[in-house]
């Protein structure tokens, strides 16, 4: 399946779907916990004492949830455990403390995953309690942190796909929205063996900034399929970077412009896709992160073999039920077509049954 990132990550045939289970950090404190009696203040320079391990209710909930519980058990201030953690080499500042607490922040690196096997010690909570539910680095780069209000990120994009979101941060992503989509036609052709064989993708973009000189696309084969989708010819651009993973059949790209681009300066690219061997293919969708004014997908069939039922659907980012369904007729060129306008962020595609 192809895809590409900045507006639309397309999805070159969607692989099986599975129902993400996103975790959420509540910013508002948990429900009242059971607290312990406030521990009266050392003199300066004294060695704290680690308070007896008690059983916190939130500690049941997130990350986040269970250290401020515990936080709230202890009695500790926060600038009691900032002292206590630097007195065993350690720098936190009370301000990232917070946010730990608030949900609005992860520790991440290394300084960070030692301070929380200390906080377990020093909050009177079991071993790992705390380290067992810290999930994986938040995506950083300016492709997240520099996004536009109708966008969609890319973790929501891909909820099912972690390594999608760690080579972007790899290949330090462009920002989201630096490109806007004006136009994209994607030919995807199946061969008489019912398996998807090629993709043929044309864009038309315009800068909304100046200096825009590349983009990222995204293929993912089929879970059945052997080895990565290839990308074996570029139009009007150049094949940059390429990161692959052949256990799940990712394939990230870097495609450099022709030239830099200036604010609202346009341009067009095409590229075409090879796909691995696979069993017999259903679907094929693209996914949007941003809108795109125009979206046209064509399917080819082999008149060898020609599927019983067609039809477009459409879903919203990271969703797994369609938002909606048409029935599609199969031309006398054996093949069918969707046209989207005003195509706005999640996915659409067209899937068939072949008896």
């Amino acid at each position: 399946m192809g895809s590409q990132y900045q507006q639309n990550a397309g999805h070159l045939r969607l692989v099986a779907h599975r129902s993400p289970v996103p975790t959420v950090f509540d910013p508002a404190p948990p429900g009242p916990a059971t607290r312990l009696p406030a521990t009266p203040a050392l003199p300066a320079g004294s060695q704290a004492t680690a308070v007896a391990p008690v059983t916190v209710p939130s500690c049941h909930g997130g990350f986040a949830q269970t250290l401020h519980g515990a936080i709230e058990a202890s009695g500790l201030s926060l600038d009691r455990i900032r002292t206590e953690l630097a007195q065993q080499g350690v720098r936190v500042s009370v301000t990232t403390l917070s946010y730990w607490r608030r949900g609005r922040s992860q520790p991440e690196r290394a300084a960070s995953v030692r301070a929380v096997a200390l906080l377990e010690d020093l909050l009177g909570l079991e071993e790992r309690s705390l380290s067992s539910l810290l999930g994986p680095p938040r995506p950083r780069g300016r492709w997240v942190s520099q996004h536009t209000p109708d966008s969609l990120p890319i973790t929501e994009l891909w909820p099912e796909n972690q390594q999608v979101a760690e080579v972007f941060q790899e290949l330090d992503a462009p920002p989201i929205g630096e490109l806007e989509r004006l136009s994209i036609h994607d030919a995807y052709y199946v061969g008489a063996e019912r398996q998807g064989q090629l993709l043929r993708t044309r864009q038309v973009v315009r800068a909304t900034t100046n200096g825009v000189t590349r983009c990222l696309v995204v293929q993912k084969s089929d879970e059945d399929a052997n080895g990565c989708p290839e990308i074996t010819s570029v139009r009007h651009a150049r094949l940059g970077r390429v990161r692959r993973n052949q256990q799940t059949g990712l394939l990230v790209s870097e495609l450099l412009l022709d030239r830099p681009l200036g604010l609202g300066d346009s341009a067009v690219f095409e590229y075409e896709v090879e796909l691995p061997p696979a069993g017999p293919t259903t679907l094929y969708a693209r996914r949007f992160a941003v809108p795109v004014r125009e979206f046209v997908l064509q399917v080819h069939f082999d008149p060898a073999a020609l599927p019983a039922h067609c039809e477009r659907y459409e879903r919203d980012g990271g969703e797994e039920r369609d938002r909606l369904r048409e029935r599609l007729w199969i031309g006398a060129s054996a093949s069918v077509h969707a046209l989207a306008t005003e195509q706005q962020p999640g996915q659409t595609g067209i899937r068939w049954e072949w008896d």
